[in-house]
């Protein structure tokens, strides 16, 4: 029967039976405009899902999406995936960018991306500037955010159009799931379609976010008989007839994609839809897809065939010279071959990309991949792999082709591999980079390759799955003959991953063993540095003075010329901070560290030493030298791309300095922004139990106990005691939640408990863990002799140590236990100190416990002047409940509160200034007080200011004005 005479209905097809689904894409758009206008408050989802399995039209619910969105004026980005994308990294989110970023010059691409550029560049598909430093994957998810908002708010009103999910790689979904949330305060709505059934378990972030959006997905149902029969008789003429429709329905499923593809063909041959027609609807219903389909392909002969299965194994968008390469046919055939694929409804040309081919269904591809011989598909992959290489399409296009060649210990492979592996980690897609480095390791590499390839499979492990690393990194130990370097690189990410499995104890002996093997003078010093660091964050050290006294040893010696040298000077500072060792030899070690620099994000060394000497300042009571220090190692952080455990835990430790200066609402946002971060970054449990921690300490301070009390169940915290070394102590800030909570019996038991871990470690700095402290409180209502003794030697120990605020605040513990007469000249003592440290919070704690004592001696007039600094300076720093107390004691002693001064905070007076100059000259108080016509008693409440405003004690005070910023006049 000839073809020629049919002439296909041009009139738009319908959309039949989805009069739900379209209701539902227009109610999105609608809100979507309003949000655009500012008219609506909030859109109940910012995201709309079609699902259904493969043929029921939601690529065709995305084309009609396409259309009204332009209707109304709205920018459409789409992306479809194909079914083998899942090895190709950020495929999906190249598709949706890159268009946008094409018709963008290079300088105006930099603009756009600004300080993000290197972050994402391997994720989009841009050459990065900065090769040498990897984002982890929560900064590369955090950078596509941006720009997507960015986008979103210069294209506004933006549509996405995501088609066919469950293929997209899987760090494409992980991007999707974590901003798909955000879309509800954008101007953007992402309209998604995907099989569910198809959706890989490694998707069901994904998954979930669809779920629980404000719309569920909306599942497709198959055609009814009477949709079929449109449909047939829309191609065919209504003179259809009823039998021949309903068998029509019967041999499609109600499929829309089968049942259009059928009607065409059914026109293509000029049937009119009568019952003796039914065998030939059969055989072309046959040929539209699985067995029928590849038959039919085979009729249009060899050339045909080979060009088709090349395509298939390509993926979309074809090219049709890489395809005929493939198919090992001339440009002529290729052409021809085309044509006949074109016309048999097998390809079309690419609707996204402008460029190439695809199939017109994802089900055709799918069944001719499936049809090729098992052979010749391996082969095809192969040739495809140096195809796409010579193409210049770069090796991790070529490591796609490879997964699916077996194993024939080929150099070029393995190379080809662990290049496509470090693409995939500038990307910061790490399971990409594994799969590939597992590949190369099964070639397998050349002997004196493999050692490398391990360290660097472990290197792309270490995020995902830590104890794998473990095992890599062990393996390649044992290869003979790995060049020094490469071997203390590999002992050293060792080390690591068993500290982040909780394997401290190990860590330290790989280290120590190590630094025994070490010939080379440098490499025993690195390994050395790593066994002092692993060995004090050891909770279970055995003998922490032989390692301390090793270390001191050891330290004298060095000048701290190379990195080596700092790491352990930075060693040497934190342990003999928290032995409590004078703050003049700790600040001075911690000086001689940082002289030459101490980077954050070095990938062979770790942040421990940094972080650790960073804190000794703020315990030696120059928080404000600390906090630049966090500072600088943040915005490295940021600056890389590491958006994760490690910011999570420098946010967190931020906090923790703002805590201890008593800025208490400083604190709270900067721990929660630090536990937010933590809680979406698999394996940064360490990270948590910092942050949980200081919350704690943190809502104590503000008097909100419930809260702490929520946030310790929810965590299990207090249950559980981890193998490492975290500060603060877990079981000490627990005792405080149970101390807030009158269960003094409880905290006592814990208490006790800490205090002889720590004695027998030899760690006896309160300023570092005031546990005995809190174990005087806990013992005062029942034991107050066996409290004072704990807080007359915390005293002692905080004198040893030498910070004006530890001795407050110790010498306030020892007064609130002593009680009576005698607890008058302790407060006053306390106050004293802690007026020059930068304590804001514990100074007012004492002011106000000094005017309680006061009052209840009579003494109100003094008991008045402590109550309302106290007063203020419980305001200033966000202590409710010690705000409230003051309050009290002030009404209960019969006075009324006075309006407080609401000082600036950040900056100094210039009667402030003037005075710290002078200090800082080495004039003494009388002479200061003479120079500005002053009492000496307000010289000292000046300097008092000075140290909390800057953040410094007197010692660090000279230093801290070079950068602290002056008033503005």
């Amino acid at each position: 029967m000839a073809y020629g005479s049919w002439q296909p209905n041009t009139e738009p097809r319908p959309l039949l039976e989805r009069q739900r689904e379209l209701r539902a894409l227009d109610s999105a758009l609608s809100d979507l405009r309003d949000a655009a206008d500012g008219m609506q408050r909030a859109r109940p989802s910012g995201l709309l899902a079609f699902t259904g399995p493969g043929g029921l039209g939601k690529s065709t619910l995305l084309t009609e999406a396409r259309a009204r969105a332009a209707e109304l004026g709205f920018k459409v980005l789409s992306a479809r995936a194909g079914e083998k994308d899942q090895e190709l990294a950020f495929r999906l989110v190249r598709q949706l960018f890159q268009p946008v970023l094409a018709t963008m010059e290079e300088a105006e691409r930099r603009a756009f991306l600004g300080s993000w550029y290197d972050i994402v560049a391997a994720a989009l598909g841009l050459e990065a500037a900065d090769t040498a430093h990897t984002p982890d994957p929560t900064g590369v998810r955090d950078g596509l955010d941006w720009v997507m908002t960015r986008l979103a708010a210069m294209k506004a009103p933006l549509v996405l159009l995501l088609d066919d999910l469950q293929w997209a790689d899987l760090e494409s979904l992980g991007w999707l799931a974590s901003f798909a949330p955000r879309t509800v305060d954008l101007p953007l709505l992402i309209v998604v379609a995907y099989r569910p059934d198809e959706l890989p378990s490694e998707a069901a972030p994904f998954r979930t976010v669809v779920e629980r959006q404000g719309n569920r997905p909306y599942p497709l149902a198959r055609l009814s008989a009477a949709g079929v029969a449109r449909i047939v008789r829309h191609e065919l003429g209504e003179g259809a007839e009823d039998e021949f429709c309903d068998e029509c329905w019967s041999v499609t499923g109600g499929s829309p994609f089968e049942t259009v593809e059928l009607a065409i063909r059914l026109g293509e041959r000029n049937l009119k839809g009568a019952q003796h027609e039914l065998p030939a609807m059969r055989d072309l219903a046959a040929a539209v897809k699985g067995p029928g389909l590849i038959e039919n392909l085979h009729r249009l002969g060899t050339a045909t065939v080979r060009f088709a299965q090349a395509a298939a194994v390509l993926g979309p968008p074809v090219s049709r010279e890489l395809a005929a390469t493939l198919a090992v046919i001339g440009s002529e055939e290729a052409v021809e071959a085309t044509e006949k694929l074109r016309t048999a409804r097998i390809l079309t040309d690419a609707s996204e990309s402008g460029d190439g081919l695809e199939f017109v269904h994802p089900l055709i591809a799918t069944a001719i991949y499936r049809s090729i011989p098992a052979g010749l598909r391996v082969g095809l992959h192969d040739r495809a792999a140096e195809a796409v290489r010579a193409a210049g399409f770069g090796p991790v296009c070529a490591a796609r082709h490879l997964l699916e060649v077996p194993c024939e210990g080929r150099p070029e492979v393995v190379a080809c591999l662990r290049e496509a592996a470090r693409e995939h980690l500038r990307a910061g897609a790490p399971e990409a980079a594994r799969r590939a480095l597992a590949r190369a390791l099964q070639e397998p590499p050349r002997p004196e390759d493999r050692a490398a390839l391990l360290h660097e499979l472990a290197g792309a492990t270490f995020l995902i799955e830590p104890t794998a690393t473990v095992s890599h990194l062990q393996e390649a130990l044992a290869e003979p003959g790995v060049d020094p370097h490469l071997r203390a690189s590999i002992v050293y990410r060792l080390t690591q991953a068993l500290a982040h499995t909780d394997r401290l104890a190990e860590a330290a002996t790989v280290s120590a063993d190590e630094a025994r093997l070490a010939t080379h003078p440098r490499i025993r010093l690195r390994m050395q540095a790593d066994h002092f660091v692993w060995s004090a964050f050891r909770a279970d050290e055995p003998d922490s003075f032989a390692r301390s006294r090793r270390l001191t040893r050891l330290a004298e010696r060095l000048a701290g010329r190379g990195l080596e040298e700092r790491y352990i000077l930075g060693s040497r500072a934190w342990d003999a901070m928290v032995r409590g060792e004078p703050r003049q030899t700790v600040l001075q070690c911690a000086e001689r560290a940082l002289h030459g620099g101490l980077s954050w994000t070095d990938e062979n060394r770790g942040f421990e030493v940094p972080v650790s000497v960073a804190l000794t300042f703020m315990y030696g009571d120059q928080p404000r030298r600390a906090e630049e220090l966090f500072t600088d190692g943040i915005a490295e952080c940021v600056g890389k791309g590491w958006r994760g455990s490690h910011l999570a835990l420098g946010q967190t430790l931020y906090g923790y300095i703002r805590y201890r200066r008593g800025c208490l609402s400083d604190a709270e946002q900067l721990v929660r922004e630090g536990l937010r971060i933590a809680d979406r970054v698999e394996g940064a449990v360490p990270a948590q139990w910092f942050a949980i921690g200081i919350l704690i300490q943190t809502l104590l301070a503000r008097g909100r106990t419930a809260a702490a009390r929520r946030l310790a169940d929810s965590y299990r915290y207090g249950e559980i005691v981890p193998n490492a070394v975290i500060y603060p102590d877990p079981r000490t800030v627990y005792a405080e939640l149970l101390l807030a909570e009158g269960r003094h019996s409880e905290a006592e038991h814990l208490l006790s408990a800490v205090g002889d871990w720590l004695d027998a470690r030899g760690w006896r700095n309160p300023s570092w863990c005031p546990w005995q402290l809190h174990l005087a409180s806990a013992l005062a209502p029942t034991a107050p002799d066996k409290a004072a003794g704990h807080a007359l030697d915390a005293v002692k120990r905080a004198r040893d140590f030498g910070a004006a605020s530890t001795i407050g605040q110790a010498l306030h513990t020892l007064a609130d236990v002593t009680g009576g007469p005698a607890a008058l000249a302790l407060y006053a003592e306390a106050v004293e100190h802690l007026e020059q440290s930068p304590a804001s919070y514990e100074l007012a704690r004492a002011q106000v416990g000094h005017g309680a004592a006061l009052s209840r001696h009579g003494r109100l007039h003094e008991a008045a002047d402590r109550l309302y600094q106290g007063l203020e300076g419980a305001v200033h720093c966000g202590a409710e409940a010690l705000t409230a107390r003051a309050r009290e004691e002030l009404a209960a002693a019969g006075m009324r509160p006075l309006p407080l001064r609401y000082t600036q905070a950040d900056t100094l007076t210039a009667q402030e200034r003037r005075t710290a100059e002078l200090s800082v000259q080495g004039h003494p108080v009388g002479v200061i007080a003479k120079e500005l016509r002053l009492t000496e008693q307000g010289v000292r409440q000046l300097l008092s200011c000075v140290y909390r405003k800057v953040g410094t004690d007197a010692t660090g005070l000279a230093k801290a004005l070079e950068t602290f910023p002056r008033t503005r006049t």
